[in-house]
């Protein structure tokens, strides 16, 4: 198995869900830290399209968003497990709410002007002013919740959080499993990048509890390598150590009449509708891969997870 670089930066609250799974799993990685915005010339040599934080590239393999890689680190290290079978389709449907409805409550009430203000305090007006321009562009579109309404929500889903961990340490049990990291991400952001509006947290004491025991996993271990260094060790690779290469979920599964081999793209369904262009290789029960070629970075296989993203044959993109 080649090396497993994660594409990142430190204030991304997926990155940190992903980190934590890293350290969970304790496996070795490496370090590529990326801009929080555009310009990313880096990110689309190796990407094509898709921009947003984290990805994970092994070879010449780049798997987008972290539902799906979170699957691609339980195939290289299946313990400790992210999906219990005692409660499996429990625990992904609690992650893809957590991913999205408690995420986007929590993140408009963690940028309110307040925490807005907290986020940027030192820095210069124009930072401010790029990363709202940058997030609005990702996020056109999509209906968001003011601070007030987000207040509301978030208080309720911290208590329903904290009814979950009563008589039990995780949110399923007595071990993590994908639901807690993905319900944690967001809380993080809140006590770790603005503080300011960490109060909330406060009326569920066994949720602050719950996420000193997730803080603790640690994010494993790794070392920093520059973005030249990835797009050259994409350059050289064969690909032929890449996850899922022998997985009994590769048969072709057409929901679209688009056919391999096709040009195609595919984009997220509302967060970062920024297209990736590429030819379909791979269309499995779980995943698309679309195959590229970049000047830099060569050939390169870009793997999405299906749920939550649109694939469309390209004449009709």
């Amino acid at each position: 198995m080649a090396d497993l670089i994660l594409h990142h930066y430190p204030t991304s609250p997926f990155s940190e869900k992903v980190r934590l799974v890293l350290g969970y799993k304790q496996l070795a990685w490496k370090s590529v830290i990326i801009p929080a915005i555009l310009p990313k010339p880096d990110v689309v040599a190796l990407t094509g399209g898709y921009r947003k934080t984290p990805f994970l590239q092994i070879g010449n393999d780049v798997y987008c968003d972290s539902a799906l890689i979170f699957d691609v680190l339980e195939h290289i290290q299946p313990t400790p497990t992210l999906y219990p079978k005692s409660h499996k389709g429990v625990a992904r449907v609690l992650a893809q709410w957590a991913d999205t409805t408690l995420f986007w409550a929590a993140m408009a009430y963690n940028l309110s002007p307040k925490g807005a203000a907290s986020m940027f305090e030192g820095a210069p007006p124009e930072a401010a002013k790029a990363f709202g321009a940058d997030r609005t562009a990702m996020s056109a579109g999509m209906t968001r919740l003011r601070p007030a309404d987000a207040t509301g929500a978030y208080k309720s889903y911290l208590r329903r959080l904290a009814n979950m961990l009563e008589g039990q340490v995780f949110l399923l049990g007595s071990a993590p499993c994908v639901a807690d990291f993905a319900a944690y991400h967001p809380l993080w952001f809140t006590a770790k990048r603005v503080p300011i509006m960490a109060g909330i947290l406060n009326a569920t004491p066994a949720v602050l509890a719950w996420m000193d025991r997730m803080a603790a996993i640690g994010q494993g271990s790794f070392e920093k390598i520059s973005a030249t260094e990835a797009i050259a060790t994409c350059a050289a690779s064969t690909g032929t150590g890449a996850p899922f290469a022998d997985d009994a979920d590769a048969t072709f599964q057409d929901e679209h009449g688009i056919a391999l081999g096709s040009e195609v793209t595919i984009a997220a369904e509302t967060f970062g509708p920024e297209l990736t262009p590429g030819t379909l290789v791979a269309a499995t029960r779980t995943r698309f891969t679309l195959q590229r070629t970049d000047a830099r970075a060569g050939t390169v296989r870009v793997h999405f997870p299906r749920i939550g993203y649109v694939l469309k044959a390209a004449q009709s993109a």
